[in-house]
């Protein structure tokens, strides 16, 4: 049950653009929320693994009520002392309790969750990890029975997708505009160089690219394809505004439709 891009009004390509958004830290937000929302079609917000409170989130689906923006959660490793960026050593069990206490705190905050994307160090180790990856789905699943519906896991192929195809959750593969690729297709991790990107105009390039035909430039010029449904920009990078803005004029000026598939 893997999605390919998304295609509406006969030709025209529609893709959609999300942003990790919500992340306040202490009180303190991150990210230009507002400037972001007023872009994307979809945020993933953070729903107190990694950061994030009942405030923000509040705040969070308060912002998106009014922008029309689709709400995602983005559930971490339960560390915000490293913003989720650090793998953590959690029994199945265990990580499939956490998962499913923050969805159901961003369901309190009143969210109508659309889509499910793990954050940090958790989105990455679903990817090879198969018993972290079959926690995320099964705390998935229960919010799938919770609200009514399935609820789809945005993310990057691996056990993740496998897991989610199996208990019949919708898996919807995402491209990053400003993140480093590997020649396989996987990111080149952070810290090392050409890890994150911040030109607006080669994320803009870069986001036409995969509308258009599905692929995206590895960092040894390698070209690799994906059939990415959704286009991401960090919200709390320091160029992040400025990619986004770029990306969203770069999109609507090419006739490509802007939307969450959700």
């Amino acid at each position: 049950m893997l999605a390919a891009r998304a295609v509406y009004r006969g030709s025209m390509p529609a893709i959609d653009l999300n942003a990790d958004l919500g992340e306040t830290v202490g009180g303190v937000p991150t990210a230009d929320d507002a400037a972001m929302f007023a872009v994307v079609s979809s945020a993933s917000i953070a729903c107190g693994g990694h950061a994030g409170d009942a405030a923000s989130m509040r705040a969070s689906v308060d912002r998106a009520r009014v922008t029309g923006v689709a709400v995602g959660a983005h559930p971490s490793y339960p560390d915000p002392a490293n913003f989720g960026r650090s793998a953590m050593a959690m029994d199945a069990a265990e990580l499939a309790a956490s998962v499913s206490a923050q969805l159901a705190s961003l369901l309190d905050a009143g969210a109508d969750v659309r889509y499910v994307k793990p954050h940090g160090a958790l989105y990455h180790a679903v990817i090879a990890d198969r018993a972290h990856a079959g926690a995320l789905v099964g705390a998935v699943a229960a919010l799938s029975e919770r609200v009514g519906r399935p609820v789809p896991i945005l993310g990057l192929h691996g056990e993740v997708a496998h897991a989610a195809e199996g208990a019949g959750i919708p898996f919807v593969l995402e491209a990053f505009l400003d993140r480093g690729y590997l020649a396989d297709g996987r990111l080149v991790p952070r810290g090392e160089p050409g890890a994150v990107l911040d030109d607006p105009a080669a994320a803009a390039e870069r986001a036409l690219r995969l509308a258009a035909d599905g692929t995206v430039v590895a960092a040894d010029g390698s070209v690799v394809e994906t059939a990415a449904a959704s286009l991401c920009l960090h919200g709390d990078s320091a160029a992040a505004v400025a990619m986004a803005r770029a990306v969203r004029a770069a999109l609507d000026e090419t006739g490509v439709e802007v939307r969450a598939p959700w």
